[in-house]
């Protein structure tokens, strides 16, 4: 129960923290026009059975992608390691975890964010190579250390792939809506924790 009010808690504090510039610059700039939920993205999907085809796609590379980096990083302690041979008890904590610790926060930043603002000023395939390079060296420039050269660049590698597809289905499948990014992200969230409660990788 500690573990699950815990990942609550810092879901908030995440989210706060990850909104507090998107916010200032949607208060600064275009709150006389649009509500803050429809600037970032947190709207209705469109696109229907493509769209839906394009998120289960990513998703399925995503976890395969996923498997290979917690196979390289298994001896590392990471956000998932405080669930570490929990079992089913760390299922609600997995959850939140998945969808507001790290998911939630992160696609406002970098998809709802970063991405929309750089392609009104770039246009959108500088923005998405951007927003998906900053989002690999966010996940990967950690184990340069820990896992050598090599393997940090195939994460940072993979890991801005994915983003750069959760982008184009973004903005070019769903009209810019932030939420098919959001469940592709949960899903790989979410088997990261699950691997890791039930020491599977």
């Amino acid at each position: 129960m500690n573990l699950f009010i815990n990942k609550i808690v810092s879901s908030i504090l995440q989210i706060i923290l990850f909104a507090i510039v998107p916010f200032i610059w949607w208060f600064v700039t275009a709150r006389k026009h649009q509500k803050f939920s429809q600037w970032i993205g947190l709207k209705k999907i469109d696109g229907g059975k493509r769209t839906l085809v394009a998120v289960i796609t990513v998703s399925i590379a995503f976890l395969v992608l996923g498997a290979y980096v917690l196979y390289v990083i298994r001896d590392i302690d990471t956000a998932t390691s405080e669930f570490a041979s929990l079992g089913v008890n760390a299922i609600p904590a997995i959850v939140i975890y998945a969808a507001f610790n790290t998911a939630f926060p992160e696609e406002i930043l970098f998809r709802g964010f970063l991405l929309k603002r750089m392609a009104n000023k770039f246009g959108f395939n500088i923005a998405n190579l951007t927003q998906a390079l900053l989002f690999g060296l966010l996940h990967g420039v950690m184990f340069f250390s820990l896992v050598g050269v090599i393997k940090a660049i195939l994460i940072i590698f993979f890991t801005g792939a994915i983003a750069w597809f959760m982008g184009y289905i973004n903005e070019k499948k769903s009209n810019g809506s932030i939420i098919p990014s959001w469940i592709i992200h949960t899903i790989s969230n979410l088997f990261s924790g699950i691997c890791a409660a039930f020491s599977i990788i």
